[in-house]
């Protein structure tokens, strides 16, 4: 006699909030963002970006003159605004999931999926670039392994969980469209 299935976990919905993509730096959130905002006809918002216009300043000179909980407090309510119930799919930045208000906004009002990699790919992936405050003199493949092992656990908080890995981009929109329900 075979014994039942283990049922499987329900596939969750999205039914039309914001979708926001959470995970660490160099995951692919403001790539896949703006490539799934175009498959969906949707507008696209990057909440970096969105931050560095109400400061009037980049995030690393942010972190310079004020420090990182100044920058997660302008962070924080950035995103309360963007999560309005607009549709759209809003790129957050690495520690933004991570702040309870933050994640608990996101989680009531918005869609998060968790763009998931190996730090060792997000390493290869952000040590093309000097311009992320975290990183400036250190070494990204020990800082990205540390925050996994610290921030993982929130994002595995999000409903919907999609690898990104060394392939292209439009293969992980793909994987998102197919979860959502759109391709």
């Amino acid at each position: 006699m075979q014994s039942p299935a283990a049922p499987q976990p329900e596939t969750p919905r999205w039914t039309g909030q914001p979708i926001v993509l959470v995970g660490l730096m160099g995951a692919g959130k403001s790539t896949v963002g703006r490539r799934l905002a175009a498959r969906l006809g949707l507008p696209f918002v990057d909440a970096d970006t969105e931050i560095e216009v109400a400061a009037g300043m980049s995030i690393p000179d942010i972190f310079e003159r004020f420090g990182e909980p100044y920058f997660r407090d302008g962070e924080r309510r950035v995103i309360a605004r963007l999560m309005n119930g607009e549709k759209r799919v809003i790129a957050t930045g690495g520690g933004a999931f991570v702040d309870p208000e933050t994640r608990a906004a996101i989680l009531a009002r918005g869609f998060a999926v968790w763009l998931d990699a190996k730090p060792a790919v997000l390493a290869d992936r952000v040590s093309r670039r000097d311009t992320r405050p975290l990183l400036r003199g250190r070494d990204p493949l020990a800082v990205l392994e540390e925050l996994a092992r610290v921030r993982n656990p929130y994002y595995a908080l999000a409903p919907l969980r999609v690898s990104s890995q060394r392939a292209p981009h439009d293969a992980t929109v793909n994987t998102i469209l197919k979860a959502l329900g759109q391709l």
